[in-house]
């Protein structure tokens, strides 16, 4: 295979979410519009996080290549004012969301870490739709809904917030900061 060339290669080698984001936040400021980053990764839910930080943030995302364990994503830094760091604007707190699922209220919770994240920890009841696969089963939800998105810290859920508000969900509120600090129930599944 022909090798790619990048202006600054990132090593995000055994680092789970959301340090590769975190980490390839502060490496796109290094750049010049117009550059290529190449972040090395082996975190598997990085490919999805990657994509849609660059996607959120008006960088383009290139793609990813695997090597072994290895996985190279490219992404280009976008010039000047097509950069803007989005937030989704509504956000609710664990505990408050905590207290609407005791009170039976009629939401529905989507969760897009990995399956094998969810597997092994998510709130009752939610949903799993893993981030990297949420463009192909937004079909599955509801736009009438209300919908909280969780994940591990926020940042997934933020940018699945963001792609659901886009495709006209407009009761989307992102968890802070979700499970890496969730207090409630819990379930796993029986594996």
């Amino acid at each position: 295979m022909e090798i790619i060339k990048s202006n600054i290669t990132l090593d995000a080698k055994g680092l789970a979410c959301p340090m590769p984001i975190v980490k390839t936040k502060k490496a796109m400021t290094q750049l010049e519009g117009g550059q290529v980053l190449e972040v090395q990764a082996t975190d598997k839910g990085s490919k999805a996080d990657i994509k849609a930080w660059a996607e959120s943030t008006g960088h383009q995302y290139l793609g990813t290549v695997e090597e072994g364990e290895v996985l190279k994503h490219y992404l280009r830094k976008a010039s000047g004012e097509e950069t803007i760091d989005k937030k989704h604007p509504h956000v609710i707190n664990n505990d408050d969301l905590q207290s609407k699922v005791a009170s039976n209220e009629h939401i529905v919770i989507l969760d897009v870490r990995e399956e094998a994240e969810y597997a092994f920890n998510h709130i009752p009841n939610s949903i799993s739709i893993p981030l990297g696969d949420l463009e192909k089963r937004m079909n599955e939800l509801n736009k009438e809904d209300q919908l909280f998105v969780v994940c591990r810290t926020g940042s997934r859920s933020d940018l699945a917030a963001q792609k659901l508000a886009a495709n006209g969900f407009t009761k989307v509120v992102n968890v802070l900061p979700g499970m890496s600090n969730w207090s409630g129930d819990t379930a796993s599944l029986n594996l």
